[in-house]
């Protein structure tokens, strides 16, 4: 890991492509804004790893589950019980 100390208004480039510039810098948090060509992808590190945990949890799920779960629900949606407050 590189570990480099920047200031507001300064930058970092990666690679050619590539800038990170240093907008703010307050006591707990650092705003940065990145000047990358659209087919360079940027994500929170947090964000892909939700994405990998999510894809992860979803890998047992199949087709005849889905449609089990559906005719379930929309079993559920049809048989709702009568409010005990509702008048006939």
């Amino acid at each position: 890991m590189l570990v480099i100390r920047r200031r507001p208004g300064e930058s970092i480039l990666v690679g050619d492509d590539v800038e990170i510039q240093i907008l703010e810098v307050g006591p707990t948090r650092v705003k940065l804004g990145i000047v990358a060509p659209q087919q360079v992808t940027v994500l929170r590190g947090e964000s892909k790893l939700t994405k990998e945990q999510n894809l992860a949890a979803a890998g047992g799920v199949t087709e005849s589950g889905i449609r089990g779960l559906l005719r379930s629900l929309s079993r559920a949606s049809v048989e709702r019980p009568k409010s005990v407050e509702e008048k006939p």
